[in-house]
């Protein structure tokens, strides 16, 4: 392809230097000098290789420790977390057993009992939650396990000196053991919930080379990697690998071999990360005929790009949780229970509990609105077996809804076409209607 030498070069270079540091053992330490040294770059060059590596998964910078080589971490167990995790959660230190971090743990056991019974739940893998007991934090490494110190407390260089013997991290936080075991918890529900929801991540490995063409590429270029890789559409990206348009065989019709892509790309493309939910995706994707989608990190450079098929065929073979644990949504709708009434239409029934009030003690107009958005969501669901979208809704509050009282979620489908649901929804406490709300949703047809 034509273009400037020297990008060419530079991109060459960043392309080994990420190819190194994936060849690095894990918890190899990756000083951004030493690298520049040891591969004959710029510190610039090296520096810029680490920060995208830490976007790919590849390096982690920790405190005190510096950048490591880490492995990357898979979505298909998001309870186990490593110890590092752990630290970061907690806010905490490191006193000891620094190489260990890494390793990940199975369970928690909280140091609240005797000695000898607390031994009993302690074994290799897990992690002691503790207060300023140095027998416990002594034992509990001398079976294999780490220790979290809680109140602010150290421990002893001895104890120290174990932890770095075994390779088993010792670690101190100022909170309490009660707050500690809270902030594990919930960070734990945090992974389950973003487990459960499927994301580009899923489906698109990112790797150092993908099909793409320079701003100065030329209709030619654009023709041969067309032949050679079957596709009719790429992205452009600029010498810094950063995504600036896309080309399709639209855009070159007609224009001479020799016409530089800048003139006929669409600029400012559609484009997504790999944390961007695969059914966000599918909906960009549906209602602006997006056929191909870029794949970028936080800088906007070009990781891969993933195709309108394989985002709606991971959509229909996905297996779709009935729920997603302790989301707010999840908590609201927990009390409500789907019933038929004697034609077979869908309602919804529950109780206005103390948690969904607002300021003045009633029922919240945005828990309502939730609730009637839910209802109307498995109404949908309920017609058509297929995902959807919310596009539109309008809603209105006619009374007040007090407190632990009654109500029914009715939803009644208006129109349905195959792209386009539209229901109306009633909320009802004690025979009157209390909020109604209109809403249209855009169904996501894998076909």
């Amino acid at each position: 392809m034509p273009g400037n030498d020297n990008n060419l070069n530079e991109m060459t270079k960043h392309e080994q230097l990420l190819q190194y540091i994936r060849e690095l053992p894990i918890g190899t330490k990756v000083p951004v000098r030493q690298m520049a040294k040891d591969r004959g770059v710029s510190d610039g060059t090296a520096y810029r290789a680490i920060k995208e590596a830490e976007q790919l998964g590849l390096v982690s910078t920790k405190e005190r420790i510096g950048t490591v080589r880490v492995d990357k971490k898979r979505r298909s167990n998001p309870e186990q977390l490593t110890f590092a995790e752990v630290l970061e959660i907690v806010q905490g230190s490191l006193l000891g057993g620094e190489e260990g971090l890494e390793k990940t743990l199975h369970k928690f056991v909280i140091g609240a009992m005797e000695l000898d019974e607390m031994m009993a739940y302690i074994d290799a893998g897990s992690l002691l939650i503790v207060g300023n007991r140095e027998n416990a934090h002594r034992t509990a490494l001398e079976h294999g396990a780490g220790v979290l110190v809680t109140g602010g407390f150290g421990t002893s260089e001895d104890v120290r000196a174990l932890a770095n013997e075994r390779q088993l991290p010792i670690l101190t936080c100022r909170h309490d053991t009660f707050t500690v075991a809270s902030m594990i918890n919930r960070a734990m529900y945090d992974r389950l919930i973003k487990r459960k929801i499927m994301i580009i991540a899923d489906l698109l490995e990112p790797s150092s080379r993908s099909s793409v063409l320079k701003q100065s590429s030329e209709v030619a270029d654009f023709l041969k990697l067309s032949a050679e890789t079957g596709s009719s559409r790429f992205p452009v990206a600029d010498e810094w690998n950063r995504v600036v348009g896309m080309i399709t065989s639209k855009d070159v019709i007609g224009s001479p071999s020799g016409q530089t892509l800048d003139k006929l790309m669409t600029r400012r493309p559609m484009t997504v990360t790999l944390n961007t939910p695969v059914a966000s995706a599918a909906h960009r994707m549906v209602s602006e005929g997006i056929e191909l989608l870029p794949v970028v990190d936080r800088q906007r450079k070009l990781v891969g790009a993933i195709s309108r098929g394989e985002v709606l065929r991971a959509m229909q073979f996905a297996n779709r949780p009935a729920h997603l644990g302790e989301t707010f949504d999840a908590l609201m709708w927990g009390g409500f229970t789907e019933q038929r009434d004697s034609e077979g239409r869908l309602y919804f029934s529950g109780l206005a509990t103390p948690q969904m009030s607002g300021p003045l003690g009633t029922i919240s107009e945005g828990v309502l609105t939730s609730l009637i958005q839910q209802a109307a969501s498995r109404a949908v669901e309920d017609l058509r077996k297929r995902e959807h979208v919310l596009d539109n809704m309008t809603t209105y509050f006619l009374r007040t809804v007090p407190i632990d009282a009654g109500i029914s979620i009715i939803p009644h489908i208006i129109e349905a076409s195959r792209r386009y649901v539209k229901v109306e929804v009633q909320a009802v406490q004690d025979g009157e209607v209390v909020a109604k709300a209109m809403l249209t949703a855009q169904t996501i047809d894998p076909a």
